[in-house]
């Protein structure tokens, strides 16, 4: 971890939040973006955004942040260890340690979820871009299931991911490398397969953004979905966006659920667009 963080010019920090010590990396120069990635196994900010820091922290100060209960931050010490509204907590005492007047935001399947309330709750929240967001309903596959569930080996590791990926050689020795000290920790499969012990259905109903919430976003929104999605359909971006007054709406072809490695040029293009235009600094 340390050499690619030293690449991406990242400094792994801390804070403390409600009696745990939250880990964030912390890099670059410029308007502000915080990073939330999303809920699969082994998800982490590293193993969520690692090929798109390089060029994020050539233009903005990224704040890239672990949720509780994944990467580098602790696990919830009582259950329940799915806590949305914990999630939501930490994001905004992450912002609120920020200082600057207005911050993007980009958050990952379960985080665009988390994204969008934040920019419903904080006027400071001047963008906003998700990639294979959750926030409607949507009726769970196997694929959901597995990611859902805590591989025990490298092998079933792959599988899962392959639900999750539409060009399997994106799964690649790096991309393995930066998941599996998170998801081979000791305990930590029990950890996970608690947090997601119950029907996959209960836990899409938690994201669900209702309409009070979607008619507080005032800023501009940024949707990107993988056609192929088929853990985490693009029903949910394209719902949401139908919601929204100002949001743009992206469907990419030959990509499954991980838009950031799947289809790189494409989001960063499209951050270029949803954050350098607002002049967040």
């Amino acid at each position: 971890m340390g050499d690619s963080m030293a690449a991406h010019s990242l400094q792994e920090k801390t804070f403390e939040f409600e009696g745990m010590e939250v880990a964030y990396l912390q890099g670059g120069t410029g308007s502000p973006l915080l990073l939330i990635h999303g809920s699969g196994p082994g998800a982490s900010s590293l193993g969520n955004w690692r090929t798109v820091l390089p060029a994020l922290t050539a233009r903005h100060q990224v704040f890239a942040m672990d949720l509780i209960g994944f990467g580098r931050s602790p696990r919830r010490p009582t259950p329940p260890y799915f806590d949305l509204a914990l999630w939501v907590r930490q994001a905004r005492a992450m912002l609120a340690r920020i200082d600057a007047p207005r911050v993007g935001i980009i958050g990952h399947s379960i985080s665009g979820a988390i994204a969008l309330r934040l920019a419903a709750l904080e006027k400071r929240v001047a963008a906003v871009l998700t990639t294979g967001t959750m926030g409607r309903p949507f009726e769970a596959t196997d694929a959901t299931r597995r990611c859902w569930t805590c591989p025990t080996d490298r092998q079933t590791l792959i599988a899962t991911l392959r639900g999750l990926i539409h060009d399997p050689s994106v799964i690649d020795e790096p991309y393995l490398a930066a998941r599996e000290p998170v998801l081979f920790a000791p305990g930590y499969a029990n950890y996970f397969d608690a947090m997601f012990e119950q029907e996959p259905a209960h836990y899409i109903a938690q994201t669900v953004l209702d309409d009070a919430t979607l008619a507080a976003i005032s800023c501009p929104v940024t949707l990107l979905h993988g056609r192929d999605d088929v853990a985490f359909p693009p029903s949910s971006s394209i719902g949401i966006a139908a919601s929204l007054r100002r949001a743009d709406l992206v469907l990419l072809s030959e990509c499954s659920h991980s838009v950031a490695f799947e289809r790189t040029d494409m989001f960063l293009a499209c951050a270029e667009t949803c954050f350098s235009r607002l002049a967040l600094d």
